[in-house]
């Protein structure tokens, strides 16, 4: 990845007199943009002018320095004030990911495989407690001063599953807490309530996902839940995870999320049930929309991976990059 002085990004205009060169410009910078899932519209990029320019000659327009400005005018890319977007740490192979998660996304879209991002969003208190946003009121909206969870009535704990190639979401609004099950709970909802029947000949689903929280790259908890996962749908699961520090590029955080945020701006969490109907308002001009379902199982935290799990699980990893490029395998059908 390139490192250094980044461009800070606003959402992208309508193409501006020359098409081809506007399309390769919104090609070239997909794969490096990154967003803040509580903020829709602001976007930025990682890569620098001189990549920019070196990119778009790759893809056929000889462009300098000037033009790659033009272009970012264009498109409300621009100047912004400080953000913390500056990484605290690398991992050997950073780059290399990157370039595999481009490539695997192209192939699976381009074979009418499903791709999905997913992640958990920030866990909320249910009760009387201050959220941000601002809503249409006729006085003050009055809350506790404190958010201390023993005053609240619960929580709720919103699992985001966005499908890359329909720009659709879902969501699952737990109330227990974020494990590994739940994650994938959560997409096999998503399977049940979109996925089936937007992929009817489907044989395998990509996930992207970064390498933390209830799909830890590091963890067999998870690979063994993804296991289950893969023989109840009967498909190949190949796992991508964004390397360490680079979430924020998860397509689920600036694609969804944000929209998700917006819709519950302001808004008192009084009970899971108003969250429910908040989040399925969630919509945007460009055609997005989500569907939502809530999960009140309990999970349990703490768990540990069956005894004979790692000598019997049909996780296959990729020879490059194995600890974040996996394939779990679906049990053949009895026969």
């Amino acid at each position: 990845m390139i490192d250094g002085a980044g461009v800070a990004a606003g959402p992208a205009a309508a193409p501006g007199t020359n098409g081809g060169l506007d399309a390769a410009f919104l090609d070239v910078v997909s794969d490096r943009t990154a967003g803040d899932p509580m903020r829709p519209g602001v976007r930025w990029t990682n890569l620098s002018l001189a990549a920019i320019a070196k990119r778009l000659a790759a893809a056929g327009f000889a462009v300098g320095r000037r033009a790659v400005r033009r272009l970012l005018r264009r498109h409300r890319l621009g100047r912004r004030k400080l953000s913390k977007n500056v990484v605290m740490g690398d991992r050997p192979g950073r780059d290399a990911q990157f370039l595999n998660i481009a490539r695997l996304q192209g192939e699976y879209l381009a074979a009418g495989e499903p791709v999905i991002s997913i992640d958990t969003k920030k866990r909320e208190l249910i009760g009387n407690f201050f959220r941000p946003g601002l809503v249409l009121a006729t006085g003050p909206v009055e809350v506790f001063d404190h958010d201390f969870p023993s005053f609240g009535e619960g929580v709720v704990i919103p699992h985001g599953v966005y499908d890359v190639g329909r720009n659709v979401g879902h969501v699952t609004l737990g109330t227990s807490h974020d494990t590994s099950a739940f994650a994938c709970d959560s997409v096999r909802l998503w399977w049940d309530r979109q996925g089936r029947a937007a992929y009817p000949n489907a044989t395998r689903l990509l996930v992207l996902c970064d390498g933390g929280g209830s799909n830890s790259a590091s963890r067999h908890l998870f690979k063994e839940q993804l296991q289950r996962l893969a023989d109840d749908l009967g498909l190949e699961i190949r796992v991508a995870h964004y390397p360490p520090y680079c979430s924020k590029y998860n397509p689920i955080e600036h694609r969804l999320f944000p929209h998700v945020t917006r819709a519950c701006a302001g808004i008192v969490f009084r009970c899971v049930e108003l969250v429910e109907r908040l989040v399925a308002r969630t919509a945007t001009s460009t055609g997005l929309w989500v569907t939502v379902d809530v999960l009140d199982r309990v999970y349990e935290t703490g768990l540990k991976v069956a005894a004979d799990f790692k000598a019997t699980m049909r996780i296959v990893f990729d020879e490059v990059l194995p600890k974040w490029n996996y394939v779990a395998k679906a049990a053949a059908a009895p026969g």
